[in-house]
């Protein structure tokens, strides 16, 4: 394989005079890897595109706007928000599906330096409530499924101005979306600092409510200059090695948003790739294989920003075969490791596609490493290689670096690491050490500077690429009375990687149902949290000298079939 010229070409991309120059600079108290040629605000990514205003740019089912149509209406929202006072440094909240006006939302807010607080669609009204108290936007866009959440705990919205957006109603307190575009205006100036909060999107919490990430434009930007740099460097080293030249200039991309826009994968490394290119977004309603499919043959899709299990679905669909896919160049996933046969699969079974991931966390704005094509097909099980902007180590417990190869837990730092947690120091400490990110999960490093993710250190389960943490699923069981004790840990599943178990011991005389207490998970946890997998017992958990839970025992004495 071509690893000595990938090296060589990420020291010419990087190195002086580089389009990817690394240089290192003094951010909030930290001396960072960061890219020279970087723009310095989201403002001046979106201000680019205006070049492609007769594009097509966001479809959803029978709707489409152009880039123009999307620049006009990213205009109107902004100007209509600084009517309304809303400031650069203030907050806007967004939470909807993913329809058209959610990244109309989000460029007009980055635009001119306002802090878009993407929330969690799948939010009960408590989790909902929380966020809005925590982050305290000045006006909140959603749409009907949302609206209804407010009304279960209306207190949570006083003094926010709501817009509404697809309402199936029109209400005298909620200002209709046709409003907000109709007020027209050009985009209002606006000096952004770099190193201001673009978005906060929420994480969840070891315990309790979830975390505020906040991600600045350096961050954002950061991530973007990552996936450009992984797609350029890897195809250099190809050409240094083979003459193989990649097409000059490189199509324009057509890609297919499958995840929620709230999270990094779908926001940050989707929307972010495709919009900078002057390419089409897709968005769907939810998710379905077949429509997916119906979509890529229809749109010409060219990449699909989804989790592993959404590319499994699509191969293996039995509409597979009878659908024009070749318009794919990369089909893949982020948000969870992608199983090393499904690297294979794709390869062998998508005939223009070339299989591609990427690891990151919300913490990072995005990708900490990316890997694709002949690398990937070569080194199934890694994650690939860190970004330009990181420095990399794996750490012992007491965070000393561990020789190379050894097993760690994997520490990163550089410009797209996040500010901080929202009103949570404590939680930034923890997290962050003099700018190093302690990401939670246990890899190694090879000779070529791939990573390798080989456990998690955090207590969590990962779903379809959500993070559920075990303590914040337990924490909310424990609030229906007639529970003693509850462990909560992952079950393997091969759709969604992981699924959510728990065993509980009852308190003696109680009585408790399966159907009971998912109604009462239901009531304080977001449905992809509420535990699919359930077993009783009377006996007390199993616990260690320190007395904390044996969750590997019960995992191998749990098993699907007996939940």
């Amino acid at each position: 394989m071509y690893y000595a010229e990938l090296a060589k070409a990420r020291d010419q991309l990087t190195g002086p005079g580089g389009d990817f120059e690394i240089v290192e600079a003094n951010v909030l108290g930290n001396r960072i890897r960061t890219f020279k040629n970087a723009p310095p605000s989201i403002r001046d990514v979106w201000l680019a595109t205006q070049e492609f205003s007769d594009r097509d740019y966001l479809v959803y089912e029978d709707e489409r706007l152009t880039y123009g149509d999307a620049h006009a209406q990213v205009a109107a929202i902004a100007s209509w928000l600084f009517a309304q006072g809303v400031q650069p440094g203030d907050r806007v909240a967004i939470s909807m599906r993913n329809y058209p006006e959610w990244m109309l939302v989000y460029w007009a807010c980055v635009s001119v330096g306002i802090t878009v607080v993407g929330m969690n669609a799948w939010w009960t009204a408590e989790e909902m409530s929380y966020a809005l108290a925590d982050s305290e936007p000045k006006v909140f866009f959603l749409d009907s499924e949302r609206l209804a959440r407010v009304r279960e705990k209306p207190a949570m919205v006083d003094g926010v101005k709501l817009v509404g957006v697809r309402l199936d109603e029109t209400t005298d307190n909620i200002t209709p979306w046709s409003d907000v575009i109709a007020h027209g205006g050009a985009l209002p100036d606006a000096e952004v600092d770099p190193d201001s909060d673009a978005c906060i999107f929420y994480t969840s919490g070891t315990t309790g409510f979830p975390k505020g990430a906040q991600l600045t434009h350096r961050g954002c930007i950061a991530n973007l200059m990552n996936l450009m740099y992984s797609r350029v460097s890897s195809a250099a080293a190809v050409f240094m090695a083979t003459g193989e030249a990649p097409p000059d200039p490189p199509p324009v991309p057509n890609g297919l948003i499958t995840t929620p826009l709230f999270h990094v994968t779908a926001n940050n490394c989707g929307a972010y790739a495709v919009t900078a290119a002057g390419g089409k977004m897709v968005l769907m309603y939810r998710w379905d294989a077949g429509e997916a499919l119906r979509i890529i043959e229809r749109e010409k899709i060219t990449s699909m920003s989804g989790v592993p299990v959404m590319a499994r679905e699509i191969i293996n669909h039995p509409d597979f075969d009878k659908t024009d896919t070749s318009s794919l160049m990369t089909l893949g996933g982020g948000g969870a490791q992608v199983p090393p046969d499904l690297v294979q699969k794709i390869e062998d079974k998508v005939a223009t596609a070339r299989p591609n991931t990427g690891y990151g966390m919300t913490e990072t704005c995005g990708i900490i490493t990316s890997i694709a094509a002949d690398f990937y097909v070569d080194k199934p099980d890694s994650a690939g290689p860190a970004m330009p902007n990181f420095e990399v180590k794996c750490v012992d417990d007491l965070g000393n670096e561990v020789p190379q190869g050894e097993l760690g837990e994997l520490w990163v730092k550089g410009s797209s690491v996040i500010k901080g947690y929202l009103n949570r120091p404590d939680a930034t400490a923890e997290a962050i050490t003099d700018g190093w990110l302690h990401t939670g999960d246990v890899a190694r490093i090879d000779e070529n500077g791939f990573i390798y993710l080989v456990d998690r250190k955090k207590d969590m389960v990962l779903r379809g690429g959500e993070n559920v943490y075990c303590a914040e699923v337990e924490a909310g069981i424990y609030r229906h009375d007639a529970v003693a004790e509850c462990c909560v840990f992952g079950v393997p599943d091969d759709r969604l990687g992981e699924e959510v178990g728990v065993v509980i011991v009852l308190k003696p005389g109680e009585t408790l149902s399966e159907a009971a207490l998912r109604e009462h998970c239901s009531a304080v946890m977001a449905k992809h949290k509420v535990p699919r997998f359930i077993w009783f017992q009377d006996d007390l958990l199993p616990r260690n000298a320190s007395g904390k839970f044996l969750k590997k025992d019960l995992r191998q004495k749990f098993v699907p079939a007996t939940a």
